[in-house]
């Protein structure tokens, strides 16, 4: 991009023979907001997040676990909780997570007291109920927050792309590809070996 004060120097002279003093001013002023226009969303393009691998999630055990880590693979996202009718799941996500790892699958727990409230526990409480009742091994997050102003930017990002992309209650189900784009969600009530879960899994591992 040109530098409008650089053109400056060199135009208004000309300018002002022709159309005045006061007409050149205000079209250099409109020049400069403009290209203040243009700078600010040349660099809120570069800050906002491409796809998933721009965010980072804390870890159950404690540390950082950024989704970029698993740039190639297969993701699936799951937001969890302790006390839902659909926690018997973590079974089918740990299966999921056996199944498939090899070929590429990561399944990541995110624990959340959005829905319901039944996420009470703390990290510590988590991590040993899902270890104890499921033999979860897979990765699991610190708890976050989905809804509202304070919600994950992860999950900020997932709301930019349309409402019915956005968790409705816990163990909905977000898969991204080895690029991190967002491309299947599936809604609570879809069990981890349902054979349109299965299907689109094996699609992303295949591609």
């Amino acid at each position: 991009m040109v530098s409008v004060h650089r053109a400056q120097s060199v135009a208004i002279p000309l300018l002002a023979r022709y159309l005045g003093a006061g007409v050149t001013r205000l079209l250099f002023g409109i020049l400069m907001m403009t290209e203040a226009v243009l700078l600010l969303n040349s660099h809120a393009a570069l800050a906002s997040p491409a796809g998933a691998h721009d965010f980072t999630f804390k870890r159950i055990e404690g540390g950082a676990l950024p989704l970029a880590d698993y740039r190639g693979k297969t993701l699936l996202l799951v937001n969890t909780a302790s006390q839902c009718g659909f926690t018997g799941q973590y079974a089918g996500l740990q299966d999921l997570w056996d199944t498939y790892r090899d070929r590429g699958l990561v399944v990541i727990g995110v624990p959340s007291d959005d829905f319901g409230g039944q996420e009470p526990g703390t990290a510590a409480e988590i991590k040993r109920f899902c270890t104890v009742n499921f033999n979860v091994n897979f990765p699991i997050t610190d708890k976050v927050r989905i809804k509202g102003e304070d919600a994950h930017p992860y999950y900020q990002w997932v709301a930019a792309q349309g409402q019915m992309k956005i968790p409705r209650w816990n163990f909905y189900k977000h898969l991204i590809d080895g690029d991190g784009n967002l491309v299947d969600w599936f809604a609570s009530t879809t069990r981890p070996d349902a054979p349109k879960l299965i299907a689109a899994i094996e699609k992303q591992l295949d591609s």
